[in-house]
């Protein structure tokens, strides 16, 4: 499976500005002050994105694989 998008998904919660995002996987986020997905983010680099996603206090970094239409991961 792909990677074939992220995104900051406030629909529940909303981003608090930790960094923790852009210290697990600097190449494909900042917090300017909320998070936001770098324009051409390497997206192969699934295993610190996922890394950047389990660490989210507050579950807002949404990944989708292979062009499902939805948020695949976290669940």
């Amino acid at each position: 499976m792909a990677i074939t998008r992220v995104w900051l998904d406030e629909s529940e919660n909303e981003c608090t500005m930790c960094g923790a995002c852009e210290a697990a996987c600097d190449a494909v986020f900042e917090v300017p002050e909320k998070m936001v997905v770098k324009a051409n983010a390497d997206l192969s680099l699934e295993n610190e994105i996922k890394e950047a996603a389990d660490g989210c206090p507050v579950g807002v970094i949404a990944i989708e694989f292979d062009h499902s239409g939805k948020r695949d991961y976290p669940v």
